[in-house]
C-alpha cells in the first residue's frame, strides 16, 4: 500500500501534467476501439506491453481470462452476469471493433486445472474454473498448439482459443462478426520473455507479434476499419 501511495504522489507531481489534456478530454466520455479480456494476474500488464494510453481499451480482468458461454442471454446459468454485462455495454455503447482474449504463461488458474480444481480449498475459484474445463479436456486428449511448452502453458494457449469461442456464443458478438464490423483475436503473453503472440486460426498456433507480423497485419486490406 505504501508503494501505491508513493506512486500516486509521483503521478500527481511528475506524470499528471503531461496527461492533463488527455484526462480533460476523457472526462467528457470514452471511445475505446478495443475490448480486452485478460487475467487478473498482477504480472500481466496489457497497458504496458501494448503501449496503450488511457481511454484506448475497455478491459475485463478475471481469474484465467475466462468468458462464460452465453445461455438464455445471461453469462452463466446461475445468474453471474458480470462478463456478459461488460461485453454488452462495450458493444452497445462504445465504438469497439476488436475483442482480444489475452492469456499468459505460468497462469495460476491453468495450474489449478492441471492439478485438479477439485483439490482447491477455494470454492468460488473452484466453481469459476469450470469455464476452463473444455481446454483441459483438449489437453488431456493430447491436443496442443505447441508441444514444446509445459502442460500448464499448453493449456493456457488452448484456453485462449476456447474463450474466443465462448465470447462468440453471445448473439450480439456473433452478429457483428458475421457483418464484418467486429473481429475476435487471441493473444498470449510470455512473462519470462516479455513477448506477445497472436493466434492464427489458419495455422492453428500462436505467432510472435514482431515487425514481420505487424507489417502483414497492418496492410491496407487488414485495416479498412481502423
Amino acid at each position: 500500500m505504501k508503494k501505491l501511495i508513493r506512486g500516486i504522489l509521483d503521478f500527481k507531481k511528475n506524470i499528471r501534467p503531461g496527461y492533463r489534456e488527455t484526462f480533460a478530454r476523457l472526462a467528457l466520455g470514452q471511445k475505446p476501439d478495443s475490448l480486452l479480456i485478460a487475467c487478473s494476474d498482477s504480472r500481466v500488464a496489457p497497458n504496458l506491453f501494448a503501449s496503450t494510453e488511457p481511454g484506448d481499451m475497455f478491459v475485463i480482468r478475471n481469474v484465467g481470462n475466462m468468458v462464460p458461454p452465453a445461455k438464455m442471454g445471461s453469462s452463466t446459468p446461475d445468474g453471474d452476469h458480470s462478463e456478459a454485462a461488460a461485453v454488452e455495454f462495450s458493444l452497445s455503447r462504445l465504438p469497439v471493433r476488436d475483442i482480444i482474449v489475452c492469456g499468459h504463461s505460468d497462469c495460476g488458474a491453468m495450474q489449478a486445472l492441471v492439478e485438479g480444481k477439485e483439490n482447491l480449498d477455494m470454492p468460488c475459484v473452484r466453481n469459476w474454473l469450470q469455464f476452463g474445463d473444455e481446454g483441459l479436456g483438449l489437453l488431456l486428449s493430447g491436443q496442443s498448439l505447441d508441444k514444446t511448452l509445459s502442460p500448464v502453458n499448453q493449456l493456457s494457449q488452448l484456453n485462449v482459443v476456447q474463450q474466443m469461442q465462448h465470447i462468440q456464443s453471445y448473439p450480439h458478438v456473433r452478429k457483428r462478426v458475421a457483418e464484418g464490423t467486429l473481429r475476435v483475436h487471441g493473444w498470449w503473453f510470455d512473462i519470462r520473455a516479455a513477448n506477445v503472440s497472436a493466434y492464427e486460426p489458419k495455422l492453428k498456433k500462436f505467432i510472435l507479434i514482431d515487425e514481420a507480423y505487424a507489417q502483414r497485419f497492418l496492410e491496407p486490406e487488414n485495416t479498412q476499419r481502423t
